[in-house]
């Protein structure tokens, strides 16, 4: 057992971030206690209603309600996104009222992050069916968002009326040495000679919104007329502080048996859990001035536990609280009593809190892998794709989801998808490279189309059914480095050359079908591929010749241009006349040569005829 007070006073860190839903309330509003709710948000699907007799009801948000029919899906949820990882108290109002005329309490359970807290079962008490009840607890967020969940049990409709999230201090109800993997769900809350107070039912203030019942109900002392109460005005010191935030009223009244009188206290409880009891006390009589004047034991189940000294402890005026964890119940009642030593016996508050070891989640990427298929394959709402996809582990997994253990047995996978024949009309998100262990997917026979993730392939994946739907594109190269035994993609619009590794499937005593793709190619039994042209384009071998041809004609371009450099080099260096004036000096030169020699010749005549003629 632990033992503890109170610390020092300091502000409450936590009181900005609560939430406030009136399910099935159309607008926001304030309650008489001056808290404002917001009108219904953050569900996944469902109705919304109204009891059938609103005028009992004392407040907005318990004459509404939000009804989750089987048309909406086996398992749906109030999701409250974006909250800070820390400890939260949880709040539910569960009402029926005949809100449906058909006179039926539903069968339900609700969960909350992925473990089941609260079990309603058909009838309910009549009294509770009429005018409904509260339901509380504490939880660990990590994820950043709270799920609460309704799954309906046979065809019967989960209700809620009402639904509150408070952050409080991590380190409350013993947190640290309890851990986070437990769920504290209230089983019993009483304030002792008081009448019931907190939030909803009174103006005075638990920062935590923790209500208080009174405790007469679960009391069962064999003589009422030696039990009294007593209460003070005075101020209680080392309330309202961390980490339990225990206001100051609880503490200024008591309930108290006379001489040497039992105070008994009966609890019912589930004997499969184990409990941790918090018990809170203060010396408020005045009479009581020094230690070993009021002494008395604490009992459970019979076993003498603690002895309890409140003036010891902390004097007087002082709150004291005081915590025991019971565990190996045999008995469905849980017997506190606390047996008078010194002076009377004195109490001002009981807690009973069931401690749920929480239950294994789905790996987080895992958990994002399936949104994104929810989404991309436009799953239908009365499939009931909400929260965890496989967990709670005593509920059914998503409809068409098989999933199991990791090896260490710390968190849940997928193993299975099997949603042939559901109408889906989406395609396949790549997000689905995430799911590490699928062993088997089968999305035939529906109107799936797009191309094919390049993820689509895991190492665990052995059964591949697509067949009879619209998926276009290639086949990708992922699948044929699989440990693949069926593959069915007939009946589509795939095309482009098929991997030899993956049509090898068939000749090692696997099974594939490919008919009906009229431009897959390349392996028998289908047309052979065009020259160079393979799995929708161009293939290793087209690309592999692509690119020599560019690197002759970039090679030929070069030498073109070397050429044409070295022949410029040379031309910059001849200061000969250009071919066509060197022509017209060679017409003129014979010219001026044939003229001379026309000349010559005359004159050769000329001289001829001057000349004297002497006789021989």
């Amino acid at each position: 057992f632990i033992s503890s007070s109170s610390s020092s006073a300091s502000p409450y860190p936590y009181g900005g971030l609560s939430y406030h839903i009136d399910c099935g309330g159309p607008t926001d509003s304030v309650d008489p206690f001056n808290t404002a709710w917001l009108s219904d948000r953050f569900f996944t699907g469902g109705a919304t209603s109204v009891v059938s007799e609103p005028l009992q009801f004392r407040h907005p948000q318990e004459k509404t309600l939000r009804y989750f029919p089987l048309s909406a899906g086996k398992k749906n949820c109030y999701i409250i996104p974006n909250l800070p990882s820390g400890r939260y108290y949880i709040r539910t109002f569960t009402v029926y009222d005949n809100y449906d005329g058909k006179s039926h309490s539903p069968s339900f359970d609700v969960s909350v992050e992925g473990t089941v807290v609260f079990s309603w079962r058909s009838p309910w008490p009549e009294d509770l069916a009429r005018t409904g009840a509260y339901s509380d607890l504490f939880a660990f967020v990590s994820d950043s968002e709270a799920d609460v969940c309704f799954y309906s049990i046979a065809t019967d409709p989960p209700v809620i009326g009402s639904l509150q999230l408070i952050r409080v201090d991590p380190a409350s109800y013993n947190a640290v040495s309890i851990g986070q993997n437990y769920i504290l769900v209230n089983y019993g809350r009483f304030t002792c000679g008081s009448e019931q107070f907190g939030p909803g039912f009174s103006n005075d203030t638990d920062l935590f919104g923790r209500s208080w019942q009174n405790d007469k109900d679960v009391r069962s002392t064999d003589d009422d007329s030696t039990v009294r109460s007593l209460s003070t005005r005075n101020t209680i010191a080392n309330t309202d502080q961390s980490p339990n935030y225990f206001p100051m009223k609880l503490y200024q009244t008591a309930t108290l048996v006379a001489g040497k009188g039992v105070l008994v206290y009966e609890l019912q409880v589930d004997a499969k859990l184990d409990y941790l009891l918090w018990f809170h006390f203060a010396e408020i009589d005045s009479s009581v001035t020094k230690s070993g004047q009021r002494v008395f034991d604490i009992l459970i189940n019979g076993k003498n536990v603690n002895r309890i000294d409140i003036f010891k402890e902390v004097g007087n005026f002082a709150a004291y609280s005081w915590s025991y964890t019971v565990k190996n119940l045999s008995s469905t009642v849980l017997s506190v009593k606390l047996q008078s030593v010194a002076g009377a016996a004195l109490i001002s508050g009981l807690e009973n809190y069931a401690l749920v070891p929480a239950d294994v989640a789905t790996v987080p990427e895992q958990v994002v892998a399936m949104r994104a298929l929810k989404d991309s394959l436009r799953i239908p709402d009365r499939m009931g794709w909400n929260g965890d996809p496989c967990a709670p582990t005593n509920w059914d997994a998503w409809e068409g989801v098989t999933c199991h253990l990791n090896k260490n047995e710390t968190a849940l996978v997928i193993s299975r998808i099997d949603l042939g024949s559901q109408g889906l009309k989406g395609f396949i998100s790549d997000q689905i490279s995430l799911l590490s262990n699928l062993a088997s997917l089968n999305l035939s026979s529906n109107s799936l189309g797009g191309t094919l993730p390049s993820g689509l392939g895991q190492n665990s994946l052995n059964k591949l059914d697509l067949s009879d739907n619209q998926f276009s594109g290639s086949i990708p190269q992922s699948l044929a480095t699989s440990d693949l035994q069926l593959v069915l993609m007939n009946n589509n619009l795939l095309e482009g050359q098929v991997p030899e590794e993956l049509y090898s499937i068939g000749v090692h005593g696997g099974s594939i079908d490919l008919y009906g793709n009229k431009g897959l190619c390349g392996v028998p039994s289908l047309p052979d591929c065009p020259l160079f042209w393979g799995n929708g384009g161009l293939s290793k071998k087209g690309k592999i010749a692509i690119a020599v041809s560019c690197v002759f004609g970039f090679c030929l371009l070069l030498l073109v241009l070397y050429i044409i450099c070295i022949r410029r080099r040379r031309n910059d260096y001849d200061f000969g006349l250009p071919q066509d004036l060197m022509s017209l000096a060679a017409k003129r030169n014979r010219y001026q040569r044939q003229k001379s020699l026309m000349l010559l010749e005359m004159e050769s005549q000329h001289a001829k005829a001057l000349t004297p003629f002497t006789p021989q």
